[in-house]
């Protein structure tokens, strides 16, 4: 009879322990599953694989989008072609925006904002295919004209990156220098493959001046 007493007692012992333990470990999963299933926070900005940006702000954007230009170009993966054009339309976005601030006392409205970042979306998806088509520009280039051409493509991709160039100054850079880049391969299409002396003379002449322009630019006050 005592035996059985005793038993009773340390089995009652046992439970008074064992119990705190289940209702422990019950509690711990229940929070894991609860952590588990709750949504992650997200950051304010998640980018697609085609440079899509969405959760950022108007200047957030357009930043985004020059910094992304500015890398394309020292790269290689933008022309000097592509990048004037894609400046170009940010160019036009941008005064858009202006237009639209003022009409409504220097804000933009819901449906401006919406607007303004659909227009972001289809000159991010521009971006994107350029940089990853076969158009590139030559960033080690051998001979003195392409690396004159090169260092101009540096110091542009540089004034973009810093904020000293705006999109319009870039956009005109850039085409003059498209336009020194198609003169030197029409006359190396015409001389095998090779420039004359005064082709030369002419490119570097034309370079000096774009080199100016570019200074300019740069440390000027419009942007």
């Amino acid at each position: 009879m005592k035996n059985e007493v005793r038993f009773a007692l340390l089995s009652a012992a046992l439970a008074a322990c064992t119990l705190p333990g289940l209702a422990q470990s019950a509690a711990t999963s229940s929070q894991g599953s609860a952590t588990a299933s709750a949504p992650v926070a997200q950051g304010s900005a998640s980018a697609s694989g085609n440079g899509q940006v969405t959760g950022q702000t108007i200047q957030d954007r357009k930043e985004n989008q020059q910094d992304r230009i500015a890398n394309g170009i020292k790269s290689g993966e933008l022309t000097a072609g592509e990048t004037a054009n894609l400046e170009s339309k940010e160019s036009k976005l941008n005064q858009e925006e202006g237009d639209m601030r003022k009409l409504d006392d220097g804000k933009l409205t819901a449906a401006d904002k919406a607007t303004l970042n659909q227009q972001q979306n289809q000159l991010s998806k521009q971006i994107y295919q350029d940089k990853h088509n076969a158009a590139t520009q030559n960033t080690d280039p051998k001979s003195e004209v392409g690396q004159r051409e090169e260092n101009q493509q540096d110091r542009i991709a540089q004034g973009i990156k810093s904020g000293q160039l705006g999109p319009g100054e870039a956009a005109h850079l850039e085409k003059n220098e498209a336009n020194i880049n198609n003169e030197v391969r029409n006359d190396r299409a015409a001389n095998g493959g090779k420039l004359t002396a005064s082709e030369k003379a002419q490119v570097n002449r034309q370079q000096n001046h774009e080199s100016r322009q570019i200074h300019q630019a740069k440390h000027s006050t419009r942007h």
